[in-house]
């Protein structure tokens, strides 16, 4: 058995002020960074107001790629009329003295923690190293990269799929209840920098059950029989946003990834080693 570096509280606490330290500095890096593109992704995120999702965009790109190379086929199922989506000009609105660039400052902050993630989570591994043996500690690569490609994969997961979705169902009181949408901005934009941070953390789920697993701490048999816990906690954490569509898209997916997690911990589970009749 390695032995395993022991730390005071004292020593604990100055080890967590130096990589929290090291995180603000690289967050603060990165905003600067990202503070050169934050109105390009107040754009990206406005899209849905205009009734086009993403995902509208790349089909109407297929059908322009089959109208330009195989004409006939567009013609004869008169895929013209999949690409004639009614584009509404909606703008947001502010109501305060400097507000958009504070909207400015939150969306940098927000895009340059998620540059920054791989040293954000590299100093969430040096905190927690001293604690693991010298095999554990070589999985700080494959630690580093998939927490940071998945936290990554459920922010694009929520921009992509989940926001047009809640958008689309709030505009749709428009012509429904001939209510007319006044969306302000900051409501608008803080509600969605949130759901990307619960969502990017909703995806670090497995690698959180991986990691776990492998330090030996749970496994797949305890994370399946604590599913209805899982469940409860998923319907509370939705429970926090008010419309029943928000709640509905958050705590499904959040429930899918504690599934994955079990089947996570099924597979990357640490194997106990076997003792031999006598050695007990």
């Amino acid at each position: 058995m390695e032995n395993v570096k022991t730390l005071s509280f004292v020593e604990h606490l100055v080890e967590l002020r130096k990589r929290l330290v090291i995180a603000v500095v690289a967050i603060v890096i990165g905003m600067g960074i990202a503070w050169s593109f934050s109105n390009d992704l107040l754009t990206f995120i406005e899209k849905p107001l205009t009734g086009r999702t993403y995902l509208t965009e790349v089909k109407v790109w297929a059908y322009q790629q089959v109208k330009s190379h195989y004409p006939a086929v567009y013609n004869r199922y008169q895929l013209e009329k999949e690409v004639s989506v009614a584009v509404r000009e909606r703008k947001l609105n502010y109501s305060a003295p400097l507000e958009p660039f504070f909207v400015q400052c939150k969306i940098s902050v927000i895009a340059g923690f998620i540059l920054a993630l791989p040293v954000v989570f590299y100093q969430l591994w040096r905190f927690i190293a001293p604690g693991l043996t010298g095999k554990e500690k070589r999985y700080v690569v494959p630690f580093v990269t998939v927490s940071s490609i998945s936290f990554c994969i459920g922010a694009l997961f929520f921009l992509l799929i989940i926001w047009p979705v809640i958008i689309n169902f709030s505009l749709s009181y428009e012509d429904v209840a001939g209510l007319q949408s006044w969306f302000n901005l900051s409501a608008y934009v803080n509600f969605c920098l949130r759901l990307i941070l619960l969502f990017g953390l909703i995806f670090e789920l497995p690698v959180l059950a991986l990691l776990l697993a492998r330090l030996g701490v749970v496994s797949g048999k305890f994370l399946a029989g604590k599913r209805r816990y899982a469940l409860l906690a998923s319907s509370i954490i939705a429970a926090f946003h008010a419309d029943l569509i928000t709640m509905f898209v958050i705590m499904i997916p959040l429930y899918l990834m504690y599934e994955i997690s079990i089947w996570v911990a099924y597979i990357f589970a640490r194997k106990r080693p076997v003792i031999a009749p006598g050695q007990a």
